[in-house]
């Protein structure tokens, strides 16, 4: 079946959008530049699986393989420890949004996985759990207390990018 998604993302490249994606540094090596919509679209044609979400997502060098995982594994299946695992293992902002917004906001235990991922020295691991409460708050699945409002604040103090701009649609969000 990975073989037939693949074949799908050739069907659907771009060499435009791939090359401005390498020329950003997209740290993929195989970039057919399909569009999210595309990906969305090619992954609805196949049942969520565990087994091939996870082919997919261990093909690393892969951008469309990558984002079409999160949306190939089942929500009740994907445990915290795979849910650690993957967040440890993102290579961009990108992935790293769609993995949020795809599969980590829906799961029941996602605000206790903000909590750890947001102590992690990586800043692409503390993004993605940024990215996740930011999905909370607008889902409505975490509280706006004055506790949250602080630790955006303190955080804001030193993020950089890509961290600031998910911290300040935070900010907004609170407020």
């Amino acid at each position: 079946m990975t073989q037939d998604l693949k074949k799908e993302f050739f069907a659907y490249r771009n060499g435009i959008i791939a090359e401005q994606l390498r020329a950003a540094g997209d740290p993929h090596t195989m970039i057919m530049g399909c569009q999210l919509a595309d990906i969305i679209a090619i992954a609805s044609h196949y049942n969520k699986d565990t087994q091939l979400a996870q082919s997919l997502w261990y093909d690393e060098q892969h951008r469309e393989c990558r984002l079409a995982a999160t949306m190939l594994y089942p929500i009740e299946d994907f445990s915290c420890e795979t849910a650690m695992s993957w967040c440890n293992n993102v290579e961009s902002v990108e992935v790293a949004d769609v993995l949020c917004h795809r599969l980590l906001r829906h799961l029941d235990y996602a605000p206790a996985l903000f909590d750890q991922l947001r102590e992690s020295d990586t800043i692409l691991v503390r993004y993605t759990a940024w990215r996740l409460l930011l999905n909370l708050l607008i889902m409505n699945k975490i509280e706006k207390t004055n506790e949250l409002r602080a630790m955006v604040e303190k955080e804001l103090e030193t993020a950089q990018p890509p961290l600031r701009h998910v911290l300040e649609s935070i900010a907004e969000e609170l407020n």
